[in-house]
């Protein structure tokens, strides 16, 4: 599996490179799209599309205020939300279990100051005794137990058992994509690569078809747009080219048709 950075960044090159003259990143990359699908805040999409290193973020809260995200964004063929009853329902949970986990962390203080239960590392380290208690990155791993990915390479771990909130993340993640697929917990890397990755296809589709571009309602827009810019004769030559791929085409699906006509009678 390719590592977390170095995919992001080879999936940005890759698309930069398909973008082709007359055209921006900005023309083909949607922020508020990619946060949707992503799960990523926008301003975090913002900065990894110019290269920078996200803010640090408890796995966690990540969890937590991507199911919000979720209820927000995939909603139901109404237009409504779907319940924390619903949701716990369908991987045999309580409502309480899950609007408590979701209000807990949103009214909590990140993580990255010590709990009030838990005293900080710096507090034990004076007593001499930080080596003999987990970080709370470890005891996060030990919690998050089912399809997480490593915060190092973003590669999903094999399910460990126990842990409630990968129950949770799992039942979530099934409810809304199917099956546990580690979406919840991965790392924005991670989530924005994936995201990514259908931009990444359209424009290897259009670099595989000239003409897909200019099929497509943005390219007739655009061509459309620069018109006025062209004098009479340049204008005639763009219509006169683009009749004679249309024609060209055209010969090319009858040649074919009739070759499958004759195969036909053959038989």
């Amino acid at each position: 599996m390719r590592e977390t950075r170095p995919a992001l960044a080879e999936t940005l090159s890759r698309i930069g490179s398909l973008i082709g003259e007359g055209r921006s990143r900005d023309d083909v990359l949607d922020v508020e799209q990619l946060s949707n699908e992503s799960g990523v805040p926008r301003d975090v999409v913002r900065m990894l599309l110019d290269g920078e290193e996200p803010p640090a973020e408890d796995i966690t809260d990540r969890i937590v205020r991507r199911i919000v995200h979720l209820r927000e964004t995939r909603l139901r063929p109404d237009g409504t939300r779907h319940s924390y009853d619903e949701i716990a329902a369908s991987y045999g949970a309580s409502r309480a279990s899950l609007s408590n986990l979701v209000n807990s962390r949103r009214k909590t203080p990140s993580p990255q100051t010590p709990s009030p239960q838990m005293p900080s590392r710096q507090a034990l380290s004076r007593q001499g005794l930080s080596e003999q208690v987990p970080s709370e990155q470890v005891l996060s791993e030990q919690v998050l137990s089912e399809q997480v990915p490593s915060q190092q390479t973003g590669e999903r771990r094999p399910a460990r058992s126990g842990g409630p909130l990968a129950s949770t993340q799992a039942g979530i993640e099934t409810f809304f994509f199917g099956q546990p697929n580690g979406w919840l917990s991965a790392e924005p890397q991670t989530s924005l690569d994936n995201a990514l990755q259908s931009v990444l296809h359209g424009l290897e589709r259009e670099a595989a078809d000239p003409m897909a571009r200019l099929r497509g309602t943005h390219g007739l827009r655009e061509l459309a747009a620069r018109a006025p810019q062209l004098a009479e004769e340049e204008l005639q030559l763009v219509t006169d080219w683009i009749d004679t791929i249309l024609q060209r085409r055209n010969a090319q699906r009858v040649r074919g048709s009739g070759s499958d006509s004759s195969h036909t009678e053959g038989h």
